[in-house]
Protein backbone atom coordinates (compact mmCIF):
# COMPACT_ATOMS: atom_id res chain seq x y z
CA UNK A 1 0.00 0.00 0.00
CA UNK A 2 2.60 2.59 0.92
CA UNK A 3 4.70 1.65 -2.30
CA UNK A 4 1.59 2.67 -4.47
CA UNK A 5 0.95 6.13 -2.60
CA UNK A 6 5.24 7.09 -2.64
CA UNK A 7 5.28 5.88 -6.36
CA UNK A 8 4.55 9.20 -7.63
CA UNK A 9 4.98 12.83 -5.93
CA UNK A 10 6.04 15.76 -5.64
CA UNK A 11 6.89 18.79 -3.15
CA UNK A 12 5.74 21.66 -2.29
CA UNK A 13 7.64 24.45 -0.57
CA UNK A 14 6.64 27.56 1.78
CA UNK A 15 9.01 30.06 3.47
CA UNK A 16 7.26 32.08 5.97
CA UNK A 17 9.24 34.75 7.36
CA UNK A 18 10.92 33.52 10.61
CA UNK A 19 9.78 34.64 14.37
CA UNK A 20 12.67 33.09 16.08
CA UNK A 21 15.24 36.36 16.79
CA UNK A 22 18.11 34.72 18.36
CA UNK A 23 20.17 32.32 16.67
CA UNK A 24 19.79 28.50 17.37
CA UNK A 25 16.48 28.89 19.14
CA UNK A 26 13.94 26.62 18.22
CA UNK A 27 10.77 27.48 16.62
CA UNK A 28 7.66 27.60 19.29
CA UNK A 29 5.80 25.40 17.15
CA UNK A 30 6.31 22.93 13.87
CA UNK A 31 5.02 24.90 11.19
CA UNK A 32 6.11 28.67 10.83
CA UNK A 33 3.37 31.14 10.65
CA UNK A 34 5.16 34.32 9.82
CA UNK A 35 4.41 36.74 6.48
CA UNK A 36 4.60 34.68 3.29
CA UNK A 37 8.18 35.34 1.21
CA UNK A 38 6.55 32.49 -1.53
CA UNK A 39 5.06 28.91 -2.31
CA UNK A 40 6.45 26.85 -4.52
CA UNK A 41 6.74 23.51 -6.42
CA UNK A 42 9.77 21.65 -7.15
CA UNK A 43 11.15 18.36 -9.01
CA UNK A 44 13.73 17.72 -6.31
CA UNK A 45 14.78 17.91 -2.99
CA UNK A 46 17.76 16.83 -0.89
CA UNK A 47 19.78 18.01 2.44
CA UNK A 48 17.02 16.71 4.33
CA UNK A 49 19.72 15.66 6.92
CA UNK A 50 21.39 16.10 10.08
CA UNK A 51 24.63 15.13 11.50
CA UNK A 52 25.94 14.66 14.73
CA UNK A 53 29.37 15.51 15.70
CA UNK A 54 29.99 12.04 18.01
CA UNK A 55 32.64 13.23 20.69
CA UNK A 56 35.45 10.30 21.90
CA UNK A 57 36.17 10.70 25.36
CA UNK A 58 39.36 8.49 26.53
CA UNK A 59 38.96 7.65 29.95
CA UNK A 60 41.95 6.75 32.04
CA UNK A 61 42.08 2.87 33.11
CA UNK A 62 39.09 1.54 30.67
CA UNK A 63 41.16 0.09 27.95
CA UNK A 64 38.80 -1.82 26.19
CA UNK A 65 36.98 0.81 24.21
CA UNK A 66 35.88 4.58 24.80
CA UNK A 67 33.17 6.61 26.15
CA UNK A 68 30.77 8.30 22.88
CA UNK A 69 28.98 11.44 23.91
CA UNK A 70 26.73 13.56 21.70
CA UNK A 71 28.58 16.49 20.32
CA UNK A 72 27.07 19.20 17.99
CA UNK A 73 24.56 19.17 15.22
CA UNK A 74 25.15 19.97 11.44
CA UNK A 75 22.67 20.88 8.92
CA UNK A 76 23.25 19.94 5.28
CA UNK A 77 21.92 23.05 2.50
CA UNK A 78 18.45 22.30 1.51
CA UNK A 79 18.70 21.77 -2.08
CA UNK A 80 15.70 22.95 -4.46
CA UNK A 81 15.80 21.81 -8.28
CA UNK A 82 14.29 22.75 -11.35
CA UNK A 83 10.76 24.12 -9.97
CA UNK A 84 9.81 28.06 -8.84
CA UNK A 85 7.95 30.18 -6.48
CA UNK A 86 4.85 31.12 -7.88
CA UNK A 87 2.47 34.48 -6.84
CA UNK A 88 -1.15 34.78 -6.15
CA UNK A 89 -1.73 35.51 -9.60
CA UNK A 90 -0.45 31.90 -10.86
CA UNK A 91 2.85 34.36 -12.29
CA UNK A 92 6.29 33.90 -11.07
CA UNK A 93 7.01 35.33 -7.64
CA UNK A 94 10.08 37.79 -7.93
CA UNK A 95 10.15 37.99 -3.81
CA UNK A 96 12.83 35.13 -3.61
CA UNK A 97 15.27 36.81 -5.84
CA UNK A 98 14.55 40.35 -4.04
CA UNK A 99 15.27 38.61 -0.62
CA UNK A 100 19.01 37.27 -2.16
CA UNK A 101 19.69 40.50 -3.42
CA UNK A 102 19.03 42.62 -0.29
CA UNK A 103 21.48 40.05 1.20
CA UNK A 104 24.18 40.41 -1.14
CA UNK A 105 23.42 44.30 -1.13
CA UNK A 106 23.97 44.37 2.47
CA UNK A 107 20.89 45.34 4.07
CA UNK A 108 20.60 44.79 8.14
CA UNK A 109 18.84 43.33 9.64
CA UNK A 110 19.08 39.80 7.58
CA UNK A 111 15.64 38.59 6.77
CA UNK A 112 15.52 34.83 7.78
CA UNK A 113 12.64 32.76 6.85
CA UNK A 114 11.36 29.38 8.02
CA UNK A 115 10.37 27.01 5.53
CA UNK A 116 7.79 23.95 5.09
CA UNK A 117 8.69 21.30 2.72
CA UNK A 118 5.23 18.90 1.87
CA UNK A 119 6.24 16.08 0.14
CA UNK A 120 2.60 15.31 -1.67
CA UNK A 121 1.78 11.92 -2.74
CA UNK A 122 -1.16 10.42 -5.25
CA UNK A 123 -4.23 12.57 -4.64
CA UNK A 124 -2.83 15.26 -3.37
CA UNK A 125 -2.65 13.98 0.30
CA UNK A 126 0.63 15.00 2.13
CA UNK A 127 3.12 12.04 3.18
CA UNK A 128 5.33 13.75 4.87
CA UNK A 129 6.50 17.71 6.41
CA UNK A 130 9.70 18.37 7.09
CA UNK A 131 10.15 22.25 8.75
CA UNK A 132 13.87 23.84 8.82
CA UNK A 133 14.39 27.08 10.82
CA UNK A 134 16.19 30.77 10.19
CA UNK A 135 16.42 29.99 6.49
CA UNK A 136 19.24 31.68 4.36
CA UNK A 137 19.99 31.53 0.55
CA UNK A 138 23.20 30.38 0.18
CA UNK A 139 22.92 29.64 -3.58
CA UNK A 140 20.13 30.67 -6.62
CA UNK A 141 20.53 29.58 -10.36
CA UNK A 142 18.30 30.67 -12.83
CA UNK A 143 17.34 28.30 -15.75
CA UNK A 144 19.79 28.45 -18.98
CA UNK A 145 17.40 30.09 -21.20
CA UNK A 146 16.89 28.09 -24.65
CA UNK A 147 14.04 29.43 -26.89
CA UNK A 148 13.59 25.66 -28.09
CA UNK A 149 12.64 24.68 -24.11
CA UNK A 150 10.24 25.97 -22.03
CA UNK A 151 12.31 26.41 -18.83
CA UNK A 152 11.36 27.38 -15.62
CA UNK A 153 11.83 29.99 -12.99
CA UNK A 154 14.60 28.23 -11.19
CA UNK A 155 16.78 25.90 -11.77
CA UNK A 156 18.29 25.00 -8.01
CA UNK A 157 17.48 27.07 -5.16
CA UNK A 158 20.52 26.30 -2.14
CA UNK A 159 18.82 27.65 1.24
CA UNK A 160 21.35 27.29 4.69
CA UNK A 161 19.36 26.69 8.03
CA UNK A 162 20.21 26.35 11.61
CA UNK A 163 17.56 23.60 12.47
CA UNK A 164 15.77 20.55 10.58
CA UNK A 165 12.73 18.22 11.92
CA UNK A 166 10.26 16.03 10.64
CA UNK A 167 7.07 17.66 11.19
CA UNK A 168 4.71 15.28 14.06
CA UNK A 169 7.49 14.22 16.10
Amino acid sequence: MVDTLLRSFRFQVKLRKSAVAASGAQSPTNSPSGAALGDGAFQECSGLEVEMDVQEYLEGGRNDGVIRRVGRAKYTNIVLKRGMFYGDTGGVNRDLWHWLQSVVAGVRPVARYDGIIEVMSVGDTTAAVWVFDRGLPAKIRGPELNAKTGEIAIEELHIAHEGLRLAGL
